[in-house]
């Protein structure tokens, strides 16, 4: 498809700090259902993250190689604007269970009221349900075994975060 209004283009947002299992699922499931997956990030230095934006992206880079048709971008500011910008008809969003959902749906409805741009979840497999990257780092913290739910290259750079 040449055409840029032709090409179905959805945006994958977290802080993943760091990228999980659980977000490599999703945005690889996102990749057979769009013809391009942007992975966005958020570059707000607002936020108390462990790993910086480029750290974050690095990894994601890295993270999203097996997939032709994903890409990986900073943003700031509203996810829409960031869509709107790239010409994206959908925000992905993974949801492991109500908590989730509760949490997305009024973003989703008042981001479809302004924009018009959907939301689309998708549930978490079963084994990732209970992964966040928050109890990463906190298993990580304390030596526990986290090779089950991040890519070796992420756990090897989280022990070195976390050494220092």
């Amino acid at each position: 498809m040449s055409s840029l209004s032709a090409m179905r283009r959805a945006v994958c947002p977290g802080s993943f700090d760091p990228v999980t299992t659980g977000h490599l699922d999703i945005i690889g499931r996102s990749a057979g259902l769009f013809d391009e997956v942007v992975v966005a990030t958020g570059v707000n230095v607002s936020k108390n993250r462990l790993f910086d934006p480029d750290e974050r992206l690095a990894m994601l880079e890295e993270a999203v190689r097996p997939w032709d048709n994903v890409r990986v971008s900073g943003f700031s500011g509203l996810i829409v604007d960031f869509c709107r910008e790239i010409g994206a008809i959908a925000i992905v969003k993974g949801l492991r269970g109500a908590t989730d959902y509760e949490y997305e749906l009024p973003m989703a409805q008042m981001n479809v009221h302004l924009t018009g741009i959907e939301t689309v979840f998708l549930p978490g497999a079963t084994g990732n349900a209970f992964v966040s990257s928050s109890l990463i780092k906190e298993v990580a913290g304390f030596g526990g075994d986290i090779s089950a739910f991040v890519p070796d290259f992420v756990a090897e750079r989280l022990r070195a975060k976390l050494a220092r």
